[in-house]
């Protein structure tokens, strides 16, 4: 364990691990995509950057890439401090080919700007690489064919602070079905990495609920706080 993850244990931050429903959770009629996922993991976890992007640009895994402009890999500093991830690409993502590029994606850019973080300073990724049809919910074996690629991305940025944006990114990251409510407002740890992890409302649901917008500057603020305690920390 490093110094980091000693400090977060210090902190009594709760651990979490990447969503992985057990097989006996699973119903008869669902596929057997997890082990599918799996057999691809060990040779996903290996590639660089370039071969990532180009496995998931190419990607035919699921159903989504049937109605698919192109796959939304991801954007952003790849050295970054902070990784924002999201829960699928809209319309708009869909095609430009970039997360959140569309009015919440402005919205985002604003959230950012505001605790000093320009868009180019974060690294930014969503639980799903396409587009799922009338932006519905993801399905359970569509994230579990997007799990490794998005490991992997976290593997290479390493960030120090994940902020999980909206319902979606929490539940999957967090392993848990409780609300935006009762996450967000405190500091989340993932296991699997030794990353805290900040929980948000989605942009998308501030631009319909604005007055919303005070509690997700209040988790910014945590999502900062916490970074610089991590520093201070560390050089002690």
């Amino acid at each position: 364990m490093d110094r980091n993850a000693q400090y977060l244990d210090a902190m009594g931050i709760t651990r979490w691990q990447l969503r992985n429903r057990s097989a006996e959770s699973v119903s008869a009629d669902e596929p057997p995509m997890q082990s599918m996922a799996a057999d691809a993991a060990p040779d996903i976890a290996r590639m660089d950057w370039q071969i990532l992007q180009q496995t998931v640009t190419a990607c035919t895994q699921c159903e989504l890439h049937a109605g698919r402009k192109q796959a939304v890999f991801g954007v952003g500093d790849r050295q970054a401090e902070w990784m924002i991830i999201g829960e699928a690409p809209g319309a708009d993502e869909d095609a430009q080919g970039e997360p959140f590029v569309g009015r919440a994606g402005k919205l985002l850019n604003a959230m950012l700007l505001a605790i000093g973080l320009p868009r180019e300073q974060v690294y930014i990724a969503n639980i799903l690489k396409c587009r799922p049809p009338r932006n519905r919910d993801p399905k359970f074996e569509e994230v579990v064919q997007c799990k490794a690629y998005l490991n992997r991305q976290i593997q290479l940025v390493a960030p120090k602070i994940i902020l999980a944006v909206g319902r979606i990114a929490a539940h999957n990251l967090l392993n848990t079905e409780q609300t935006i409510g009762r996450l967000r407002g405190k500091v989340h740890l993932l296991s699997e990495h030794d990353i805290p992890v900040v929980v948000t409302y989605h942009p998308a649901y501030l631009l319909r609920s604005p007055l919303e917008k005070r509690k997700s500057w209040q988790d910014l603020k945590l999502a900062r706080q916490t970074l610089n305690e991590m520093s201070n920390g560390s050089s002690t």
